[in-house]
């Protein structure tokens, strides 16, 4: 087995002294060595950590000893070496943030269809097939026949649902996402506006990924994935992306051809709008970075691995 273990997790709940909630995980993650981040609000607790097995066990067993994160989704995947580069325990107001009042997941979501069932849904002539992710998670990969909303920040999801789809026109919809917490705030949003039938991807992309047999997937590419990785195949092997450091975009090898391509600094998604002072700015943190890199120190700002598969 590889020696860092990966946990994603979220759980919509009334968590009114998340203050305190979080000031303890953080303890427990600081005394673990555990890396990544984990987000508390008062409607729960979000986020993707990584540690060795003993210490992911820990913070499990934490979890488990609290009522309020019983039935929390919880997936664990593994790699080699630590994939991220530092601790961040936060509160904020939403745990995945939309921004609008209507959606309360707490009170109600859409129903969860297991990645087994999940095919079977999508036969149906009536259901639409939303993905709620990001442009640079879609370019990527993505289910056959999803409508792709071209959402540059999940907070412009609202407006989206608002100028784009009708209730009586359009009333049942299958939704999905890496994880599948951005479905449970989409479906509750949805809802609210008055969709009658709302389905979400339970467990999310890596869920399918994990469950069904790629002779029967209807995924198309790879998945991103909110750390070093970048992206899982179906096999929730790495991908081969990296990405550029300004502009956070998935790049493929090919991408790093291009005339506008510099590393550490810009990509071809974001050369135009950095100012000669920005890039004059990354060009000496790359430097610090390569002169790190030289003596086999880390620097803050860069995982040497990440940065060596990242060189044409």
């Amino acid at each position: 087995m590889s020696d860092m273990v990966i946990a994603a997790l979220y759980k919509f709940c009334a968590l009114h002294d998340h203050k305190q909630v979080r000031d303890t995980f953080e303890k427990l993650c600081l005394n673990e060595d555990i890396k990544g981040t984990l987000i508390f609000s008062a409607e729960g607790i979000n986020g993707t950590v990584a540690g060795q097995r003993e210490s992911i066990d820990k913070l499990r067993n934490t979890l488990d000893k609290d009522s309020r994160f019983k039935g929390i989704e919880y997936k664990e995947s593994y790699c080699e070496k630590q994939p991220f580069l530092r601790l961040k325990v936060k509160t904020k107001n939403e745990i995945v943030t939309m921004g609008v009042l209507e959606a309360k997941p707490i009170e109600q979501t859409g129903e969860h269809v297991a990645a087994k069932d999940w095919n079977a849904l999508l036969q149906r002539d009536d259901v639409l097939l939303l993905d709620t992710r990001n442009t640079y998670e879609t370019r990527l990969g993505s289910f056959q026949g999803a409508v792709d909303p071209g959402l540059n920040d999940f907070r412009e999801f609202p407006k989206y649902v608002d100028d784009n789809l009708d209730p009586q026109k359009t009333p049942a919809v299958a939704m999905y996402c890496t994880g599948g917490i951005r479905c449970e705030k989409a479906s509750a949003y949805m809802l609210a506006k008055g969709f009658k039938e709302v389905f979400q991807l339970d467990g999310g992309i890596l869920r399918y990924l994990e469950d069904v047999d790629a002779a029967q997937s209807t995924w198309q590419g790879d998945c991103f994935v909110f750390d070093n990785r970048v992206s899982v195949d179906h096999d929730l092997r790495q991908g081969d992306y990296s990405v550029c450091y300004s502009c956070r975009e998935p790049l493929r090898e090919e991408d790093k051809l291009s005339e506008h391509y510099e590393l550490g600094v810009s990509c071809h998604y974001c050369c135009a709008r950095l100012s000669d002072e920005r890039k004059a700015r990354l060009r000496e943190r790359q430097k610090q970075v390569e002169l790190a890199q030289e003596r086999s120190v880390a620097h803050i700002g860069a995982d040497m691995d990440a940065l060596r598969k990242q060189k044409v």
